[in-house]
């Protein structure tokens, strides 16, 4: 998949220790640890946005190992029931890591060991690639499958319509393991960018001192990453060499949006809206900034190479314009399918390039897609069918932070707001959806809990 040696006078990562090194340096690291592998073997890699655990991506990757992807600082627990359900052949790891059991330490690169564990001889199928969690650091067993093609025709795709040369600087604003943040890593690469690698938070001054000293080009953030920066004034800093803005990880509120563009526009930054799950490697759609304003909240239409279509409940497609339906994709980017034990890493392709998102929406007379909300973020409240994301944005003109959960008895409001009137805010809700106000509860909460990626945990709020 990686070419190193196409571009192997550019600049490949840089980090703020100093280190740089060129993409013939990082394919010469690479092929060190290539030579230790057997392929088709399954690796697990604690990722952090390093040279070491960089190379060693792109090591399995080009060798045809079948790599999960893990934060380096999932809690040792969870690290071990996935040890157990999977059995590793090979784990590359930080060098302070605690492996599980008894193996050997083959190689050492930079601050990365290469562990091997003789015993463990998981088969997997030789189409798989990548592997990525579905839940967080929180140990559960449920992966995503995907392939060499998924990621590198979804790079390639991003790469196009983000038109990434090997002029590119982005940062990394994300971590590796997470989808989006992995998929900057594929295009850049790809494209004989350098990445600007560092550990650091975007909350941090030393982010954004690191980011300017080596002319960084892009930024890339979640919904909540842009409401911290806006909360934050981040957006007041210079940024002289910075041209795109890019937003995935669920749906970025239109007054964030508007003032974003607001700020950045006319100093030249793009910004690009896009949609994508984990099953689709990581993007489906986008929306060119031209239309950042007249197709306010819209996801766009499909990226290069991806179609979109909606279907109703019973399964017929949706020909007509404004009418709601689930979205169905299809591409090259579709994942394989999932994976919940270590027999399901032998599995062929389940998906076949189509996936259904569980997102409802619907197209306009121009072709765009609005989402809605979601297949399961529903309730049936006095037999009216209502949108939890639909009253959480209601709810974002009298409520600075919520989030909405609930069953078919009752909808529960939870906000980190100090000083609200809940009467007020449930006769609010009341005048819009037209149902008696019994069903509607308000709760104050310290904190909204998220992932590390920024996407509210609904599960840990309690609905009784």
């Amino acid at each position: 998949m990686f070419e190193l040696l196409k571009y192997k006078d550019n600049i490949a990562c840089i980090t703020p220790s100093g280190e740089c090194v060129t993409y013939s340096e990082l394919q010469a690291l690479s092929a060190k640890i290539e030579a230790q592998l057997k392929p088709h073997q399954l690796v697990f890699c604690l990722c952090s946005n390093s040279i070491g655990s960089v190379a060693g991506y792109v090591s399995f990757v080009n060798k045809g190992d079948a790599t999960l992807l893990l934060d380096t600082h999932i809690e040792q627990s969870a690290f071990v029931k996935l040890y157990k359900a999977y059995r590793p052949h090979y784990l590359w790891v930080p060098e302070d890591f605690i492996a599980p059991e008894y193996g050997s330490k083959i190689l050492a690169v930079g601050s990365y060991v290469l562990w091997e564990f003789k015993s463990n001889d998981t088969p997997v199928n030789d189409h798989l690639s990548v592997l990525l969690t579905t839940s967080g650091s929180t140990g559960s067993p449920k992966l995503v499958r995907l392939s060499t093609e998924n990621l590198k025709s979804n790079a390639l795709s991003i790469a196009e319509y983000l038109h990434i040369t090997a002029d590119e600087r982005p940062i990394t604003s994300l971590p590796m393991y997470y989808s989006f943040g992995l998929s900057v890593i594929n295009s850049h690469l790809l494209m004989g960018a350098t990445l600007l690698l560092t550990p650091a938070s975007y909350i941090e001054r030393e982010f954004w001192q690191f980011a300017n000293d080596n002319g960084f080009t892009s930024f890339s953030g979640v919904p909540y990453t842009y409401e911290i920066m806006k909360k934050l004034k981040l957006w007041k800093q210079p940024m002289p060499t910075l041209h795109t803005l890019t937003q995935a990880g669920g749906k970025l509120s239109n007054e964030l949006l508007q003032f974003f563009m607001e700020k950045y526009e006319p100093q030249g930054v793009k910004f690009y809206l896009m949609y994508g799950q984990t099953e689709a490697t990581a993007r489906m759609s986008y929306l060119e900034p031209m239309y950042g304003k007249t197709k306010l909240g819209s996801i766009g239409k499909g990226i290069p190479g991806g179609t979109f279509s909606l279907v109703n409940d019973d399964g017929c497609i949706i020909e007509t314009a404004n009418e709601v339906g689930e979205l169905v994709y299809q591409g090259a980017n579709v994942c394989l399918g999932y994976a919940e034990c270590a027999a399901d890493l032998m599995k062929d392709d389940d998906n076949h390039g189509v996936l259904y998102t569980g997102d409802l929406a619907y197209r306009d007379l121009d072709g765009f897609y609005f989402i809605v909300g979601r297949k399961k973020r529903f309730l049936k409240l006095f037999g009216n069918r209502i949108s939890l994301d639909y009253v959480e944005t209601l709810l974002k003109t009298k409520l600075k932070e919520c989030v909405c959960v609930g069953d078919d008895s009752k909808l529960i409001i939870y906000t980190t707001d100090i000083g609200y009137n809940e009467s007020e805010i449930i006769d609010f809700i009341v005048s819009r959806t037209k149902i008696v106000r019994t069903v509607f509860f308000v709760r104050h909460i310290d904190v909204i809990p998220r992932s590390d990626s920024g996407k509210v945990l609904y599960k840990e709020l309690r609905i009784d």
